[in-house]
């Protein structure tokens, strides 16, 4: 059990989206009329690594609402991931911790889904007990109703993780084949270890396999708790099958460098229960590696925290596998 530097990204002010006043007027009035009342405020949400608009909208009728839209045109990858997030969520169990579907529009050259809002926050780093309790009971509840997901899931035509692996969370072996460098700043002592980092991360395609879905975007500023203490699962347009404790082992990389027993937490983990002894080493070195690798790319404009998130959670995982494995 070791704690890692927090990082210095504000996960509550990521983003560089535009307020509900910078969207066309056409749009606005569209979502008023879908709304039946007129928006008399909006809350613009900070959070994420993207750039379409994302808020909380309060009505004159007294309704309240989280909103996302984004353009057609200059935005396409974003429309398409909102269309994909809001089928997943509407043929999700509707018992689970997340927002339920309201409606999705297509107006004024934008695509908008619309989804009951939350009244709640991201947990902050350090962990706190209660949020991550709460965490981690939500998600059991959700790997357990996604053990046998529903067959209007299956239906969606969701991707495998085993093969997303092997397209985007491969790159210790392509470090070792001499087609990306090392990553800069990566420690000495920890060089020598990249073609164990290969092998390890070369596992987990074979481990990904299963019927059972998963997040695959499990992170702290996927969460919200609410003022209850319970805590809700944000963000699901990366959906795909792949084993929960996969999700599990992301998550708990802020966990670790909170000084918390990460080890301990996912092993007493439900989710966790069918993991392979060296599962937890495998997901971590894939992890890392991906992380590590993209910190490296240029800055984007929808968050200029992207590439300082990727870093750190790179590195922590890193720092957790070594610990993990003793090595020095």
């Amino acid at each position: 059990m070791s704690a890692s530097p927090l990082p210095l990204v504000p996960y509550g002010a990521t983003a560089v989206r535009p307020d509900w006043a910078d969207l066309p007027a056409e749009l606005r009035a569209a979502i008023s009329a879908r709304l039946g009342s007129t928006v008399s405020w909006a809350t613009t949400a900070g959070g994420g690594f993207t750039s379409g608009f994302t808020g909380v909208l309060h009505t004159t009728a007294g309704d309240r609402v989280f909103v996302k839209a984004a353009s057609l045109t200059d935005q396409r990858h974003l429309s398409d991931w909102y269309a994909r997030e809001i089928a997943i969520i509407a043929a999700l169990p509707p018992d689970l911790p997340v927002a339920r579907p309201r409606w999705a529009l297509t107006a004024a050259g934008y695509f908008v889904i619309c989804l009951d809002a939350v009244d709640g926050r991201t947990p902050a780093l350090p962990w706190h007990p209660a949020d991550l309790t709460a965490t981690l009971a939500a998600y059991a509840r959700v790997a357990q109703a996604l053990r046998e997901p529903p067959a209007e899931l299956v239906a969606l035509g969701l991707p495998q993780l085993a093969d997303l692996l092997r397209s985007d969370l491969s790159w210790w072996r392509e470090i070792v084949d001499g087609q990306e460098p090392v990553p800069p700043g990566m420690p000495a002592s920890l060089r020598d270890r990249i073609p164990e980092l290969a092998a390890l991360e070369g596992l987990m395609p074979g481990y990904a396999l299963g019927t059972g879905l998963i997040h695959c975007d499990l992170r702290l500023d996927n969460v919200l708790v609410d003022r209850a203490g319970s805590a809700w699962i944000c963000d699901w347009n990366w959906l795909c099958f792949g084993p929960a404790w996969f999700d599990l082992a992301g998550l708990l990389v802020t966990v670790y460098a909170s000084g918390l027993d990460a080890d301990r937490v996912f092993a007493a983990h439900p989710a966790a229960r069918d993991a392979p002894a060296d599962g937890l080493d495998a997901a971590l070195a894939s992890l890392a590696g991906y992380w590590l690798v993209r910190a490296t790319a240029e800055p984007v404009a929808d968050s200029p925290h992207l590439r300082a998130h990727q870093r750190w959670s790179g590195e922590t995982a890193l720092a957790w596998l070594a610990a993990r494995r003793g090595w020095r």
